[in-house]
């Protein structure tokens, strides 16, 4: 009986993700949303939340090449939001990568390069909200991908979040065109 019920539910719960692709809830003090691409604009939710950033935003990112979310960062940026961003290294040499434009707005970027991949698509805003998933930073993710996004609103999630940050930070190079390491 209880794994015909468990299995109900499963697939009751299953159905409501599926045709509500924004699901948004609270547990204890944290609260949460998911987006679903195809079907969603998920890249729109980010932009949200990077537009109600007041104090940082730090950026993880394997691949970057969404322009709204690029500009929104920029934006945030012009209104005193303290910004920082750690890419793979790969996207330092892709020709349309968003680093050559974020780089020359000023904002501080690090080249991520000892790993094979840095495949991280996070950002942490105001040190409460974590932004996470398989969701890539570009066009492609909400245009053409199955993808998901999971926004978190949870302070010790996102300092856990920016504990790794710093790791990466720490193991990258600053690319400010003089290639040096800044701990």
């Amino acid at each position: 009986m209880f794994k015909i019920k468990l299995i109900q539910i499963m697939t009751c719960s299953s159905l409501f993700f599926y045709l509500n692709p924004i699901y948004a809830s609270t547990f204890k003090d944290s609260s949460y949303k998911v987006c679903f691409t195809p079907g969603s604009n998920c890249a729109e939710q980010i932009v949200k939340e990077i537009d109600a950033a007041k104090k940082s935003v730090y950026v993880q990112a394997y691949s970057f090449t969404s322009a709204p979310i690029a500009k929104a960062i920029v934006d945030a940026k012009k209104r005193g939001v303290e910004i920082n961003v750690i890419l793979d290294k790969g996207q330092f040499s892709q020709k349309y990568s968003s680093a050559k434009f974020l780089q020359n707005q000023g904002i501080p970027l690090w080249k991520d390069f000892k790993p094979a991949i840095a495949h991280n698509k996070i950002m942490i805003i105001d040190a409460k909200t974590v932004i996470t998933g398989s969701f890539n930073f570009t066009k492609a993710a909400q245009e053409r991908n199955a993808e998901n996004i999971l926004i978190i609103t949870d302070t010790e999630l996102a300092a856990k979040y920016k504990e790794n940050w710093d790791k990466r930070k720490a193991a990258s190079i600053r690319e400010d065109g003089k290639n040096e390491k800044i701990n």
